[in-house]
């Protein structure tokens, strides 16, 4: 178990844990001697190199059935295999030859029955798996070709199933030797039934174990010169005599004392017996009682089985009342007597309790009184009696307690032997050893050495097989052995057992000086193995010593190792059970010599023990020993429990790691060529392309990595310790590069593509954080904005406020200043009243002569600017009738280019729309502008002539003057400042004027523009009206069409979707206007000029031929081109079928579904058909299965069928506005490249699946697709079904020639027929496989391909099912097996095709199932009928349980069918039911039908999503199809 020096980084190893033993791990670091390991736990531990273990990643994860197969045979792989076996309740697991046996501590009768005995009758060990039976079956096989005795060996500690095991190995020898015995009782039944016997008195409760075995015991079963048992005997080693007088809590004394407690009331009085609590050899512990177990129960049966084994009820009496006497005598205390060194009856209560022992010994109780407390010692001279000290008394007590029951068992084991009979003549023995384990308590006395020393002979004996099996190996292989070193551990046996000189010498010398103590006994120890490795004094101890065993180092208390040693039988004892008017007592003990009845002769325990231990050595040396090692997985006894502390300690106790050492110190790997070229191949790869022997081939890959000392066998090879660990750790170098290499290539793609994922997101992330910084901004301007506004307001009301305050005040003030000043200016003018008249009425003389000159020449210079502006507008009236010309020769190339004019009529209309909205704001603020104007003009002379008024009422209301010369003053400065105040008006005035003017001739100029844009939109609107005109005579010539059009649509759907062509096809694709598209309802157009109407009649021809077959021949192109697009393989894209979304694209963007009538559905159906022509190609099927199924999910979400999608659609009213006319004409035709933007607008994204009233082309359409959907899957599977359908008839039946070979189990030729039963079922799977492939690579909804699977097992299990019922050499138990391991192969399928594809598949295989599963049931006479329909068939009805019970036959183990009370009870059920015809059938019927529906895979499916296509290189260039590219560019 060296560890290996190949430890890398990353290799995964097993280190050492303080609670898991072991603990695997990866390793980290590597520094030195230093391993740094990250374990499983999480935890990081570092070790030495010589501490670590390699981990063979690539083991079974149940592990091997044998542990010769590890690839590293170390502690920690062993432990790792034992508990995944024992996980999965595989509680056997092979060493080599030896049996490891874990206790699951459960009953599992299936391991046990004579169904399990039958398969491994005659089988090879090995051939199956491990088990208790196939170590009988080698030893019993090899006594039989060999003629040999055989061993077996059976060894644990207690709990570890030991007593279970030799039972089970003891049950299968008579399985397979057993015959009739004497009155009907065969010797291994009295073997058998010798076993409750022998554990009543010899076992007992221990800390680990309930009934442990007390004691070593030895079966010899013998058998005659025919394999059959003759006899048997039973030879027993070593009884644990000390436990009669002590015993330690919580552990039991024998199992006999308590029973006899516990035993019936009239037994207790005759034997004065009471509570268990009662007895001092009883209540030295607190356990009295076992869980789930009765002691009076357990008393009954101990009887029955003693009256089994032959033992009379008169013997039976006797036997009890010895063991009531040992617990009486037990009670007997002693006190001090009035001599020195002298004992006396302690009380009454001891007095009546030897007085009872008396009574039940059939002796005198003074002399039992006087043996207990008195010696008599004989010399030449006289006879001496000696009284005992109290303290010698009790051992005296004890020492006859000890001697009786000693004697009483060794009476049953003789009497159990003469019950079962020997036979003399016997050629040959197989023993079965079941004998105590190694034990290491926290204190260990006398019994445990000498259990021990019991296990290191058994070790010794043991790695001698070992290491003989060892050679045999080798020798069968042809390599060299001769320098692998034996392990040995005889210098411990030396130093127990030697003479003089070792432990049980000196111990036996130590008892026969009566002045002995432990103390100088462990001295004499220490003296004499100072020297010696094995032994070690402890430092803080005076009396105890360790011996370092195989098992591990066990520290022995010798306090009390002189008494328990001793084994003398005092005289006075022996005198006085011989003198019992008791026969059996006195029976057991017959006088002894004579030279040795008149004093105490010394007997050793020791010795005597290692005398038997001799004689079973020479028995096991003269046999061929096989091994089993029982193992007790957990300390609480529960089942599921695997600690891996108790496990190891015990494997290490019972020398399964010993024997790996063994193993490790010769060739500890071995594998075959082809294991290790499967493993190992990659080290050099050129071996495997050359044409190498296995032999040669490993030999090159071994001399290339340089290992020395290994060996190249027949057959295997055999590496040294460590070699396996220095070759895996190249291999996972090797692969370790190649894995980072693929790591490498991979992470780079990862990294870019989160790189690109994460620019992409940043670069959205950026552009959203900018409109987020954008939108803030703006809300900071506009609050900005706001706030100046407020500002601005608030300051105008308060400025407002302010001014109006003060304007008020100064009114205020001017109003009494100047009523001052003209009450005073009244005064004045009053006196002047008559200058001032006469200075009016010159003035006005003057002023009105320059009035009349003014307007003069006022009239003179606007007739001169009229002429101008006249002359202007002739020249602007010349100029528009030069271009009333020229609108006349555009209107001839517009009526040229109706079509054109048509598409842009949107674009003249939307640009009309903008000129009105822009003229009529600019009238407004026109309008505006000159009322504003306006208004200023009347205020400004309301202004004046309220300034003149004022002036003259002022005047004439003016005083005389008093003072000429100031008045005339000041007058003059008032008409001087009134004559400016005139003259800044009538500028003002002018120059308003002067602006009203230009507006107007600003507004003149853009009315004239408008009228200019409104003729011309007048003139496309005739143009419009022309076009509707020609299109309503189109649809006239096409009403014919229509109705034809409507038959053939009738019949399209009475014909399969799968027909070839249709019967009349329409050779150009007419896209049907419906209202909203111009044509009006019965034909009524819009009323219009006559010379509107002669225009378009002298056009119509022109009109309705050339735009119509420019746009009939671009749609047909383009659906040429689709069709002859999608007739391809266009593969997939992200799942997605390019074809379905080509397809739908298209559909929707021609706005196919809206559409009144089209050919585009048909010719579609028809591609597909035509496809499907060839029905057996599987992937061309799955292809149009995935492509239609994905298309009908599409119009399953987009269509939407209303009352406009009946058989005969009406027609809507045209709309009202020239806007709505044309929007609904081009909705019928967006494929116009000029105008894709709009189409976009209308219909929506090309990824977007919305809702669409469909029409019913489009809703035929769908029905046709859904019935292609079923029609292909209908294919798929029934294709399938013909394919496994003749592999069903072969895998229902084997073949007959091979039935009796099938018994045995091991032929050739059962084996060919079980390979060949197996290629049928796997050539189903194969064939399952490739469907699932081939759906799987075209992307079939797993929906469709989840019911396949399902209506295809439904399938299976009708004809498996149907024909089992139908064929009574179908209904047999062999058949079942084999049907039954085909169903195992199919399940393995379910489960590795997960249950996405395969959903509820498996369920639909319950018929043949149950039906396999009652077939192969065991105990069917057994079963109650209601156990068979609630338990084991709950699906099949009374009919096919009937048939099924009726026609079974078991051709393998000839056993019935159900009970006849079954059969009555089912026919009686039938009859009841023969009313329901249902019930009557019991065949099962294959259901064809189509399990789902559109909206079955709608739900099943997540919202689809129309995926961004590259287009295909045929329509990538075409100008019809750039809407495809424009999503894709986006």
């Amino acid at each position: 178990m060296a560890a290996p020096v190949n430890i890398v980084v990353g290799s995964h190893v097993w280190v050492e844990d303080p609670l898991l033993a072991w603990i695997d791990g990866e390793v980290i670091r590597v520094k030195g001697q230093e391993v740094h390991v990250n374990t499983t736990n999480g935890k990081t531990v570092v070790r030495n190199t010589l501490n670590v273990f390699p981990k063979d990643t690539e083991a079974p994860p149940g592990g091997v059935d044998d542990m010769t197969k590890l690839s590293y045979l170390h502690e920690p792989g062993v432990l790792q295999n034992l508990a995944a076996r024992y996980e999965l309740n595989e509680i056997y697991t092979y060493t080599g030859n030896i049996l490891i046996a874990v206790n699951p501590f459960q009953r599992l009768p299936h391991l046990y029955d004579t169904h399990m005995m039958e398969q491994y009758k005659g089988a090879d060990l090995g051939e199956l798996s491990p088990h208790v039976f196939a170590v009988g079956d080698a030893a019993y096989r090899a006594m039989i070709n060999e003629g040999k005795s055989n061993s077996i060996l059976v060894s644990g500690e207690s709990g570890a199933g030991k007593t279970e095991t030799t039972k089970m190995l003891m049950r299968y020898l008579a399985y397979l030797g057993g015959r009739s015995g004497v009155e009907g009782r065969t010797v291994e039944q009295q073997v058998l039934e010798s076993n409750p016997v022998l554990e009543a008195f010899g076992n007992a409760k221990t800390i680990r174990n309930n009934n442990s075995s007390r004691f070593g015991k030895f079966v010899e079963i013998q058998f005659d010169k025919n394999g059959m048992i003759s006899g048997a005997a039973i030879r027993t080693y070593l009884l644990e005599r000390s436990r009669v007088c002590q015993i330690s809590d919580p552990e039991r004394n024998y199992h006999c004392f308590y029973l006899l407690c516990a035993a019936p009331a009239e037994d207790i009085d005759k034997y004065k017996l009471g509570s268990p609590k009662s007895f001092h050899y009883l209540n030295q512990s607190n356990c009295y009682e076992l869980d789930g177990v009765n002691d009076a129960h357990e008393y009954l049966a101990t009887r029955r089985a003693m009256d089994i084994v032959g033992i009379s009820e008169q013997e039976q009496e006797s036997i009890f009342r010895v063991i009531a006497a040992i617990l009486h005598l037990g009670n007997v205390n002693f006190a001090k007597g009035k001599e020195i060194d002298s004992s006396v009856i302690k009380d009454e209560k001891s007095r009546f309790h030897l007085n009872m022992t008396a009574e039940l010994l059939r002796c005198d109780a003074q002399s039992l009184e006087d043996a207990l407390i008195k010696r008599v010692m004989v010399t030449p001279e006289e006879v001496i009696t000696k009284t005992l000290d109290p303290d010698n008394a009790i051992a005296s007590r004890d020492a006859l307690a000890k001697t009786i029951y000693s004697r009483l068992f060794d009476w049953l084991v003789e009497n159990i032997n003469v019950s079962i009979g020997q036979d003399p003549h016997s050629k040959s023995i197989i023993g079965v050893l079941d004998i105590y384990g190694f034990e290491s308590f926290k204190c260990n006395s006398f019994e445990q050495f000498c259990i021990n020393f019991t296990n290191e002979k058994l070790q010794q004996h043991f790695n001698q097989h070992v290491f003989k099996m060892e050679q045999e190996e080798y020798t069968k292989e042809e390599i060299n052995w001769s320098y692998i070193e034996f392990v040995d551990n005889q210098d411990v046996l030396d130093l127990i057992e030697k003479k003089p000189g070792g432990i049980i010498a000196l111990l036996d010398e130590a008892c026969m000086f009566p002045k002995s103590t432990h103390e100088t006994f462990a001295q004499k120890l220490y003296q004499t193995f100072k020297n010696q490795k094995r032994f070690i004094k402890p430092k803080l101890s005076r009396t105890d010593f360790t011996i370092s065993h195989y098992a591990g180092e066990v520290t022995y208390q010798a306090n009390q190792f002189l008494d328990k040693n001793k084994d003398y039988v005092v005289a006075e004892h022996q005198a006085l059970l011989t003198a019992s008017e008791c026969s059996f007592v006195a029976g057991l003990f017959p006088p002894l010599p004579e030279e040795s009845s008149k004093s105490s002769k010394f007997s050793s325990i020791g010795s005597r023990f290692k005398l038997q231990l001799q004689s079973l050595m020479e028995t096991l040396s003269a046999t061929e020993p096989h091994y089993i090692r029982c193992v007790k997985p957990n300390n609480v006894l529960k089942p599921a429990i695997f600690e891996n502390s108790n496990i190891i300690q015990q494997l290490r106790c019972g020398g399964v790691l010993e024997a790996i050492r063994i193993s490790c110190a010769g060739y500890p790997t071995r594998r075959m060529f082809y294991d290790f070229l499967n493993r190992f191949a990659v080290l050099s790869p050129e071996v495997l392309e050359g044409n190498y022997d296995d032999k040669v081939a490993c030999q090159m890959i071994l001399d290339k990595r340089g290992l020395k000392g290994y060996q190249i066998g027949k057959s295997k090879v055999f590496l040294r310790a460590g070699q396996m660990a220095e070759l895996d750790a190249r291999r996972t170098e090797l692969l370790g590069n190649a894995a980072r290499t693929i790591q490498r290539q991979i992470r780079t793609f990862i990294a870019r593509k989160e790189f690109i994922s994460l620019r992409k997101a940043a670069i959205m992330f950026q552009s959203h954080w900018r409109g987020k910084m954008a939108c803030k901004l703006y809300q900071q301007m506009k609050r900005e904005a706001s706030a100046l506004k407020i500002q601005k307001y608030f300051k105008r009301y308060s400025a407002m406020k302010s001014y109006l305050s003060l304007r008020s005040s100064a009114i205020m003030l001017q109003t009494g200043l100047r009523a001052m000043d003209a009450r005073n200016e009244f005064r004045s003018r009053k006196q002047t009243k008559a200058a001032i008249c006469i200075q009016a009425h010159w003035r006005c003389h003057r002023d009105y002569s320059y009035y009349k000159s003014l307007q003069k020449a006022i009239v003179v210079s606007q007739c001169g600017w009229r002429c101008r502006l006249a002359r202007r507008e002739l020249r602007k009236l010349k100029m528009a009738a030069k271009e009333t010309g020229a609108l006349k020769e555009a209107k001839d190339k517009l009526e040229k280019r109706v079509e054109e004019l048509t598409w842009r009529l949107q674009l003249e209309k939307r640009l009309r729309t903008d000129l009105e909205d822009a003229k009529a704001q600019e009238i407004f603020k026109l309008e505006d502008a000159l009322q504003t104007l306006q208004l200023r003009v009347e205020q400004a002379n309301l202004l004046v002539a309220k300034e003149r008024e004022a002036a003259r009422k002022a005047i004439e209301e003016a005083p005389p003057v008093i003072k000429e010369t100031p008045v005339i003053i000041q007058d003059t400065e008032k008409l001087d400042f009134l004559t400016a105040e005139v003259e800044r008006l009538k500028a003002l005035l002018m120059s308003e004027t002067q602006k009203a003017e230009d507006a107007k001739q600003a507004y003149a100029t853009e009315q004239a523009k408008n009228e200019e844009l409104s003729r011309k939109l007048e003139a496309a609107e005739k143009n419009v009206y022309r076009l509707q005109d020609s299109a309503q005579r189109f649809e006239e010539k096409l009403s014919n069409l229509e109705s034809e059009n409507q038959v053939l649509r009738q019949q399209a759907l009475a014909i399969s979707p799968t027909g070839k062509t249709l019967s009349v096809r329409p050779k150009t694709t007419i896209i049907q206007r419906t209202p909203e598209n111009g044509i009006v309802h019965n034909g009524v157009m819009r009323k219009a000029s006559d010379s509107m109407i002669s225009v378009s009649n002298s056009h119509a021809p022109e009109i309705e031929e050339t735009p119509q077959k420019s746009l009939n021949e671009k749609q047909q192109e383009n659906q040429d081109l689709l069709i002859k697009c999608i007739s391809q393989d266009l593969g997939f894209s992200g799942g997605r079928p390019v074809a379905a979304c080509l397809i739908y694209k298209c559909l929707l963007h021609w706005s196919s579904f809206e559409a009144e009538r089209t050919s585009i559905f048909d010719r579609v159906i028809q591609t597909i058909g035509a496809a499907l022509e060839v029905q057996d190609n599987g992937d061309v099927l799955s292809y149009w299965l995935s492509n239609s199924s994905t298309l009908l999910l599409l119009l399953q979400r987009t269509l939407k069928a209303t009352g406009a999608a009946s058989l005969t659609p009406l027609r809507r009213r045209m709309s009202s506005s020239l806007f709505g006319r044309m929007s609904q004409g081009l909705r019928a035709s967006p494929q116009s490249a000029g105008f894709s933007f709009l189409s976009g607008r209308i219909l929506g994204g090309p990824d977007e699946v919305r809702q669409v009233e469909a029409k019913y082309p489009a809703l035929l359409f769908k029905q046709q697709l859904t019935a292609f959907v079923e029609k292909m899957y209908g294919m798929i599977r029934d294709n399938l079904k013909k394919e496994i359908s003749p592999l069903l008839g072969l895998c229902i039946q084997a073949p007959r020639t091979s039935r009796a070979s099938m018994v045995k189990g091991r032929s050739q030729a059962n084996a060919v027929v079980q390979q060949a039963l197996i290629a049928h079922w796997q050539s189903i799977v194969k064939s399952l496989n490739n469907y699932l492939k081939t759906m799987r690579a075209n992307f079939v909804p797993s929906f469709l391909v989840c019911k396949v699977f399902t209506q295809i097992f439904s399938f299976i299990n009708v004809q498996l099912f149907n024909s089992l019922l139908l064929r009574r050499e179908c209904c047999s138990f062999s058949n079942g097996e084999y049907v039954k391991a085909g169903l195992a192969e199919l399940e393995h399928w379910c489960h590795g095709a997960t249950e996405e594809f395969v959903g509820s598949a498996w369920d639909e295989l319950k018929h043949i199932r149950q039906a396999v599963g009652f077939l192969v049931i065991h105990q069917k006479p057994k079963k109650s009928l209601k156990e068979i329909t609630n338990d084991l068939c709950p699906v099949l009805s009374i009919q096919q349980l009937y048939r099924i019970s009726t026609m079974y036959w078991d051709d393998k183990y000839g056993t019935r069918s159900v009970s006849s009370e079954v059969i009555s009870s089912m026919r009686v059920m039938m009859t009841e039911d023969s009313n329901n015809p249902a019930s009557s059938s019991f065949l099962l019927d294959d259901d064809s039908s189509i399990p789902f529906s559109v909206d079955d895979i709608s739900k099943s499916t997540d919202r689809m999503e129309v995926i961004d296509i590259d287009p295909p290189p045929l329509i990538r260039e075409n100008s019809g199809f750039t809407f495809l590219l424009q999503r894709s560019n986006d």
